[in-house]
């Protein structure tokens, strides 16, 4: 009896066990329901933004090994989970696919989970009374619409279509500025008269609630527009500036701020169009702490470093490959933050020029200096495109040609291009100098020098250093203004790395390796154009020394002969001229103009370096251009190079062009 008891008793409390064990692996299964009270505030997009915090949180966090699951679905929610960890991680870094998975599974999210529907949606954007849209609702709908027909290309069309990108004058300003006004967008709003379906409309939102919450804030779809380049922070009032404001004494100046009608830090942005700065007056991070946010995550792809006080500034490349600068307090004066595009599908002379007169002799000329392995210097302001004439440039490079090039940030990305051809590109670190970068190119079998920006002292000697033994020709950029500006820059760099102690020396040393400079300008209206092609030709140094004095008789002669030698030398000192230059090509009246003749010893060298086929097409050029004072001269070059290699070009040697 005794034992039957002791059974029974083991019996019930094991399904008891086993009933609780049930009871709890199907809570945990259960889907946690939440109480959402329904009302107009539930679907706001603050209300939204919460929910999508929260549940992602949730899904990235969850144990799913206390869940109980097979091992088969075990293994699928554990990819998936490090696939949406890594998408959130991946989207922070302008990754567009990262982008787009985020995005999609915050849609289903809000229109499977939270409810949000036909009927309720407009409580976030009043999508169905235009008169109660922002103007960033208005845009943020047109932007929309027309990336569903034009892709990345939609703001291009947007601003071509609508005239946008021309100076205007703007209320309160007395001159004109190129400006993109609330009110501009409000009329093309209107006219273009949109209708969205309910995805429509949720893809909007969706987009909003990404930008705040992984995304760039106001400029997040800006950014991935195929355009040269975004800014924010660079004009209006910083917060340091406020309590200044606060102590004066004008009323009305003081309201204007209170009401934000004067332009703070944090309501900059501008986008940098077609060789246009144009600012986005009808934007706005809306605070400073989201103007900070952004200039935190915008550069931290690749883990460049901590942005800090001490080190006020970091330069970085995003996943794209669009170049990143930002910048913090104390070093500037606000957060701000500089993204640089480079469209490298478009990167071609051709492009360059826009079928402007003159610009085909002026492209044939740009390749036949490439093509003849000349030194090549492009110069200009910032923006003026020197980076995007580089790349154009490179194309011309044989093939046969291994390119090396070295740059502060990676711009350029020539593999992306050339995927077939031998490229190597190194960028400066922490820890590693452009000097250094440069002095490791040395022993990687390059036959082309690249070097982004010729920016430091050190750089800026290794180049005149690796020009003359190390590579078969370089190409640079530099910001010099005239060309006379550029050899003296060049030789202060010398004299500064300690490379050489005397100036003559220097110059002689910049002059001797420098061939062509491509100088690049902008106007104010924002258009690029090539200023001029100017060559650079070295003066021999003649003995003009003399024995005269030996066959004077008198020592008054004597002494007068010695002083005309000493005249020589003292010239040859003080005031020698080590180089002449002379514009090849120039930009006048909007007509591409070519001018002088290219030097014996240019015509000698580039023809040198030629394949056959450029070289008929290069004397051909030569003779169209420059017939009547080069004609002979020309001759007499292609005859003396034909008649001493013939054997090794494998032909007859020419008598005449």
């Amino acid at each position: 009896m005794t034992i039957t008891n002791i059974l029974l008793t083991l019996i019930v409390l094991v399904v008891a066990c086993v009933a609780i064990y049930y009871y709890v692996k199907k809570k945990r299964e259960a889907p946690t329901e939440e109480t959402i009270s329904i009302d107009d505030k539930t679907y706001t997009l603050e209300k939204m933004q919460e929910f999508i915090k929260r549940r992602l949180d949730e899904i990235t966090k969850v144990n799913l090994y206390d869940i109980g699951l097979s091992e088969e679905e075990l293994k699928r929610r554990k990819n998936k989970k490090y696939e949406l960890k890594k998408a959130l991680k991946g989207c922070t870094y302008g990754d567009v696919n990262d982008k787009k998975y985020v995005k999609e599974l915050i849609f289903d999210l809000l229109s499977k989970e939270y409810g949000v529907n036909e009927g309720n949606i407009s409580n976030a954007i009043s999508f169905d009374v235009p008169s109660l849209l922002t103007p960033q609702d208005k845009f943020d709908i047109l932007l929309y619409m027309y990336k569903k027909n034009f892709g990345y290309e939609a703001l291009t069309e947007i601003i071509k279509k609508y005239n946008l990108a021309v100076l205007k004058y703007v209320e309160g300003d007395t001159k004109p500025s190129y400006v993109i006004t609330s009110k501009e967008i409000e009329d093309i709003f209107e006219k273009e008269n949109l209708q969205l379906d309910f995805s429509d409309k949720l893809s909007v939102i969706v987009q909003r609630i990404y930008q705040h919450y992984k995304g760039y804030s106001s400029i997040d779809e800006v950014r991935d527009m195929n355009i040269d380049g975004i800014s924010g922070g660079v004009s209006g009032l910083p917060e340091s500036f406020l309590s200044q404001v606060a102590q004066t004494s004008d009323v009305d100046y003081l309201a204007q701020v209170s009401e934000h009608k004067v332009p703070r830090a944090c309501d900059s942005i501008w986008i940098f169009f077609q060789g246009k700065s144009i600012r986005l007056a009808f934007l706005s991070f809306g605070t400073e702490s989201e103007l900070k946010r952004v200039c935190q995550n915008i550069y931290k792809y690749n883990n460049p470093g901590q942005l800090s006080d001490t080190n006020g500034y970091k330069i970085n490349e995003m996943k794209d490959g669009s170049r990143v600068v930002v910048v913090r307090p104390s070093f500037s004066e606000t957060w701000a933050f500089f993204v640089r595009k480079f469209d490298v599908k478009r990167s071609t002379l051709e492009q360059w020029f826009k079928n402007e007169p003159g610009s085909e002799e002026t492209i044939e000329l740009l390749k036949y200096l490439v093509k003849g392995a000349r030194i090549i210097s492009i110069t200009g302001e910032q923006g003026c495109g020197k980076t995007t004439m580089l790349m154009g440039m490179i194309e011309n490079i044989y093939e046969t040609m291994n390119i090396r090039v070295q740059e502060t940030a990676f711009e350029l990305h020539l593999r992306k291009i050339y995927p077939t051809r031998n490229i190597l590109t190194f960028r400066e670190t922490d820890t590693i100098s452009g000097q250094e970068g440069l002095d490791v190119q040395k022993k990687t079998d390059g036959s082309v020098n690249i070097i982004g920006e010729v920016a430091t002292d050190p750089v800026a000697s290794w180049m005149i250093q690796a020009a003359q033994v190390a590579s078969k020709f370089t190409l640079f950029t530099h910001h010099a203004k005239t060309f006379p500006n550029l050899v003296t820059a060049l030789r202060n760099s010398m004299l500064r790395a300690g490379v050489f102690k005397n100036e003559k020396t220097a110059e002689e040393q910049v002059v001797q390796v420098l061939n062509f400079d491509i100088h690049l300008a902008k106007d104010f209206r924002g258009k690029r154009f090539v200023e001029r092609i100017t060559e650079c030709i070295p003066i021999e140094e003649k003995n003009e020394y003399t024995f005269d004095h030996r066959n004077e008789k008198t020592l008054e002669g004597k002494f007068d002969k010695f002083f005309d030698n000493a005249t020589h030398y003292f010239e040859k000192i003080t005031d020698r001229q080590l180089y002449i230059h002379r514009n090849v090509l120039e930009y006048v009246d909007g007509e591409y103009i070519i001018s002088n003749p290219i030097s014996d010893e240019n015509l000698r060298g580039m023809r040198e370096n030629m394949d056959d086929n450029d070289l008929e097409k290069f004397d051909k050029f030569v003779e169209r251009h420059w017939k009547k004072s080069m004609v002979r001269e020309t001759v007499s070059v292609s005859a003396e190079i034909e008649n001493t290699i013939p054997k090794k070009r494998g032909r007859k040697p020419k008598t005449e062009i």
